[in-house]
C-alpha cells in the first residue's frame, strides 16, 4: 500500500526510492483459503457418498440424485460456515477496538508503557522509542491501529469479507462436488461409473493438491499426493462400509 493512501508523507528521496522499488506479494491469501476449503470438501465428501452408494449396488440415477442433493445441502452449510466465521472476526475486530479506545481515553499513560514495551521487544533502546511514544500519543488514531496490530495482532477486516467468504466456499464447494457425479450422469451401471469417477476424482485431486501447495507455499507435489491419498481413503471406506452392510 502506498504511502498517500495511508495519508503519510515522505521525504522526496525516500519516496522516489519507494515508487522504484515494486514489491510483488501474494494478497489473496483469504480468497485461496475459501476455494481451498470449498473444493476439498466438495470433492471428497460427494466422492464418498458417490463411492458408498455404488457399493450398496444403487443405479446410476440414484447415486446421482443423492450426490446432487449433498452438493446442494453441501454447499449450504459450508458457505453459512464460512460467513458466520468471517463474520464472528469481524464483530471480534469492532470489540477489540472498541476497548482500546477506551483504554486511550481513560489510561493512556498505561497504553503508552504499551507500546514501549512492545518497541522494546524488537530491540529499539528507550532513547529510541521516546520520541516513537510521544508520536503516537499525539496522534490517537495512528496510536490506535498501531495497538490493534502490533499489541493483539489484529488487522481490520474488509466488511464484505464474511458474503464474499461464504460465496466463494459454496460456489468451490459445487464445482468440487459436480467432478465425481459426472460419470453417473453418462453411464447408467453405477458398478461402471465408479471406476470412471474414482479415475476423474483422484485425478482431479492430484491438480488440486499440487495447486493447494503452490499457492500455499508447501511442496506442491507432496500436496498433491496427501491431498490425492485422503481421497481415495474416504471413498474406499464409504465403498467398503456399504459393501459390509449391504451384504
Amino acid at each position: 500500500m502506498g504511502d498517500h493512501e495511508n495519508g503519510i508523507r515522505l521525504e522526496p528521496e525516500r519516496q522516489k526510492l519507494l515508487n522504484e522499488h515494486s514489491e510483488k506479494h501474494f494478497t489473496a491469501g483469504e480468497i485461496v483459503r475459501d476455494i481451498i476449503i470449498g473444493v476439498s470438501d466438495g470433492l471428497t465428501v460427494p466422492f464418498a457418498l458417490a463411492a458408498g452408494l455404488s457399493g450398496a449396488n444403487a443405479t446410476s440415477s440414484i447415486v446421482l440424485t443423492a450426490g446432487i442433493a449433498e452438493v446442494a445441502a453441501g454447499a449450504i452449510s459450508m458457505g453459512l460456515g464460512g460467513y458466520l466465521a468471517a463474520k464472528s472476526e469481524s464483530d471480534h475486530y469492532k470489540r477489540e477496538l472498541k476497548r482500546e479506545q477506551e483504554e486511550i481515553i481513560t489510561v493512556p499513560d498505561t497504553e503508552a508503557a504499551e507500546v514501549a514495551e512492545i518497541l522494546a521487544q524488537y530491540g529499539i533502546e528507550a532513547h529510541e522509542y521516546g520520541p516513537v511514544v510521544s508520536a503516537l500519543r499525539k496522534n490517537p488514531q495512528a496510536w490506535l491501529d498501531f495497538m490493534m496490530k502490533f499489541e493483539l495482532g489484529l488487522e481490520k477486516p474488509d466488511p464484505r469479507r464474511a458474503l464474499h467468504s461464504a460465496m466463494t466456499i459454496a460456489i468451490a464447494y459445487i464445482l468440487g462436488g459436480i467432478v465425481p457425479l459426472i460419470p453417473y450422469m453418462f453411464i447408467p451401471n453405477a458398478a461402471e461409473a465408479v471406476v470412471i469417477s474414482v479415475v476423474v476424482t483422484l485425478f482431479a485431486l492430484l491438480i488440486f493438491g499440487y495447486a493447494k501447495g503452490y499457492f500455499t507455499g508447501n511442496r506442491p507435489f507432496r500436496s498433491a499426493f496427501e491431498t490425492t491419498l485422503i481421497g481415495a481413503i474416504a471413498s474406499a471406506a464409504a465403498f467398503g462400509l456399504a459393501k459390509a452392510f449391504h451384504t
